[in-house]
């Protein structure tokens, strides 16, 4: 990374950290606006990209604790600081529709149930209530001291415990994964990120609440969740590769043709394009992310078709799809 030049890195990290918050809300069945998200980090990271949106407060909070974690890695883990993230992740103090309690730890028990009502399954009695606060101060002591452990290992026992603990009403998940990071950055000793656990846990998600589960009920010998911690750790650096790959293609297109003109509205839907393009291009699609009239779309498109930039797809139909030409 170090040999591509600070545009690519930025680029790199601004991807990563995008698909990081998103990827950790899905887990939980939530899913994020992909803009929204990307907009509030390169904000909050002064990144200058083009067509900046708004977000809304809920996608702030998440952003913002991922952040934290990520940024400010070398930073002593606090029963305030957990707190903090927990409230961002709730603005609300709600959960959907329930009303949690939030910024503090749990005051109730907790079950860990799925199936209808009445046939409900328990797959986890979490610790009472009444031992989470003397339970987090054990883990905190342990997360901050300088003890030898490495690092990497630090950070799948971290993940493991803190679920186990299971210390608020609602996000233990999300906040389990953002201090892994914490610790990952440690390990790395370094702020830019340029891999994602949690994209590589949605990938393995049935098998990571499956060990979960199984090591949970064990006698306490942790092995098996290592072990798959440590595979996906493995399998999200090998994915990073691809995802380098298309910011690589990205950067080099805009090496290519930093001398070629182009208006707002063509720069805006090529970055789109090469950050990864739901659904097939079309003129009307073009009219409504370049906020233009269809007159105009078509226009932009023609002319870098005209520029060998945009191609017709080649399957035809009812309707004309446009995509990237080769370069």
């Amino acid at each position: 990374m170090n040999t591509l030049g600070f545009a690519t890195k930025e680029e790199t990290t601004l991807t990563t950290l995008t698909l990081d918050v998103i990827k950790s809300s899905e887990i939980e069945g939530e899913k994020l606006d992909y803009q929204q998200v990307r907009s509030s980090i390169a904000r909050r990271l002064g990144i200058n990209i083009a067509g900046l949106v708004s977000a809304n407060r809920h996608v702030e909070g998440v952003v913002e604790m991922m952040l934290d974690a990520s940024q400010n890695y070398q930073k002593p883990l606090t029963n305030k600081r957990l707190f903090a993230w927990h409230s961002a992740l709730f603005p609300t103090g709600h959960s959907g529709m329930h009303k949690i309690e939030v910024g503090r730890y749990r005051t109730g028990e907790m079950h860990i149930v799925s199936g209808a009502m009445g046939k409900e399954r328990v797959h986890y009695e979490a610790i009472p209530a009444n031992s989470v606060k003397e339970e987090m101060e054990k883990f905190l002591k342990w997360f901050n001291d300088n003890s030898p452990i490495d690092p990497v290992l630090k950070a799948a026992i971290a993940h493991f415990w803190f679920i186990i603990i299971h210390p608020f009403d609602d996000g233990n998940g999300r906040i389990a994964r953002a201090i892994s990071d914490l610790m990952l950055a440690r390990a790395d000793k370094t702020k830019e990120r340029y891999y994602s656990m949690s994209s590589q846990i949605l990938v393995e998600r049935k098998k990571y609440y499956e060990i979960l589960q199984k090591v949970q009920h064990s006698s306490g010998d942790i092995t098996d969740w290592l072990n798959w911690f440590f595979h996906c750790l493995k399998n999200s650096l090998t994915a990073t590769e691809a995802t380098l790959q298309k910011i690589l293609r990205k950067t080099e297109f805009w090496k290519i043709h930093e001398n070629t003109t182009f208006n707002e509205r063509q720069r805006l839907v090529l970055n789109k394009l090469f950050d990864g393009f739901d659904g097939k291009l079309k003129s009307s699609k073009w009219a409504k992310i370049a906020k233009c009239s269809p007159d105009s779309a078509l226009r932009d498109i023609k002319d870098l078709i005209d520029k060998e930039i945009l191609r017709q797809e080649q399957q035809g139909g009812r309707s004309t799809n446009y995509e990237l030409a080769d370069f």
